[in-house]
């Protein structure tokens, strides 16, 4: 376990922890060891499946929104970010991801160059954005349980990777985390 003390002169020290680690404060709610082992679970997964394996050139890969249906509160988008800079880490070479989060930004800057406003406008004669191969999408499913004896709270995370030509779900991934306790954290 890789601890690291930091200490201040103005209040209690902090342990310094590994994102893969089980902190001393630990709830029923998704944590950062689950963030790290579900997210590297899901590109392994994504890079084995056939039709990323087995592609003519590099599929153009876009992240959608999860849908939460857990009591958690959740920074949703924190999962697809990390699986798309796991899958970039070790397979930009087989893979695409397009920044549909940031379209208003990049079709501003496309018209930008076009009207000749800024610099670029004349390597740009129209719409060069990239359509999809694929679409990365997950919904997180929870049950959870109370009692005088504590607390139980089963989630499964579940991923598809989409043909958006198709609606074919090509690929499925998912993991299973079940947690119980005396108390409960409370997740911001």
């Amino acid at each position: 376990m890789f601890q690291h003390q930091l200490n201040s002169p103005h209040g209690p020290s902090v342990t310094e922890l590994r994102p893969g680690e089980r902190g001393f404060v630990a709830g029923l709610g998704i944590e950062s060891q689950d963030l790290v082992t579900i997210s590297e679970k899901m590109a392994r997964g994504i890079l084995g499946a056939d039709p990323i394996a087995k592609a003519e050139g590099k599929p153009v890969v876009v992240l959608e929104p999860i849908n939460n249906d857990t009591r958690f509160p959740i920074d949703k988008d924190i999962f697809l970010m990390l699986i798309r800079d796991k899958l970039l880490e070790h397979a930009a070479s087989k893979i695409t991801f397009v920044a549909r989060e940031h379209m208003d930004k990049l079709e501003k800057e496309r018209d930008l160059k076009l009207s000749g406003q800024v610099t670029g406008g004349e390597k740009i004669t129209g719409n060069k954005f990239k359509g999809a191969d694929f679409i990365l999408t997950g919904t997180f499913k929870g049950i959870s349980g109370r009692g005088n004896s504590g607390a139980s709270d089963y989630v499964l995370y579940s991923f598809q990777l989409i043909d958006p030509d198709t609606s074919e779900i090509v690929w499925g991934g998912n993991h299973q985390i079940k947690k119980q306790g005396k108390d409960d954290v409370t997740y911001r």
